[in-house]
């Protein structure tokens, strides 16, 4: 049986939010952990693999910051962890994939390809691109929040 949302569904607000990111983040994190990836090493990872050019430590340490509201010595753990498992490797002043890095980004996307359609299929264009607009909205709105409260 396939659930939908209905017209009595609630409306969108922080804690809905809340439990879509962290349902789906769920899922995430157990392929990942199948993998013996931690999800910010996933961020990082994805961050330097989809960058276009090459990232120094410090682009990639702003990009993840930015995106997960992480402390910068946290990300730099992780840049470092990943460094260690030679999943990047430094070339220069930057960073790159390695071919084992490439490797399991394309294994947890492989394992996580069929859950994401199971998850996100069936949904309405229209429904996805409102909700891509609100969502847009909100994360403009609290990046503002929380520059002013930590200005």
């Amino acid at each position: 049986m396939t659930t939908t949302a209905s017209a009595t569904a609630p409306v969108a607000d922080a804690r809905a939010l809340g439990l879509a990111h962290y349902a789906a983040r769920g899922v995430l994190e157990h392929v990942l952990a199948e993998h013996g990836m931690t999800f910010q090493q996933q961020i990082v990872l994805r961050a330097a693999v989809t960058a276009g050019v090459p990232q120094t430590p410090d682009d990639l340490i702003t990009q993840v910051q930015g995106a997960l509201k992480a402390d910068p010595a946290d990300v730099r753990a992780t840049l470092d962890e990943l460094l260690a498992e030679q999943l990047l490797v430094a070339d220069g002043a930057h960073l790159r994939s390695t071919d084992a890095g490439h490797e399991l980004l394309a294994a947890v996307g492989a394992e996580t390809a069929p859950i994401t359609a199971r998850i996100w299929g069936g949904i309405p264009a229209e429904d996805l691109a409102a909700a891509g607009r609100v969502l847009a909205l909100v994360t403009e709105r609290a990046n503002t929040e929380l520059a002013a409260l930590t200005a």
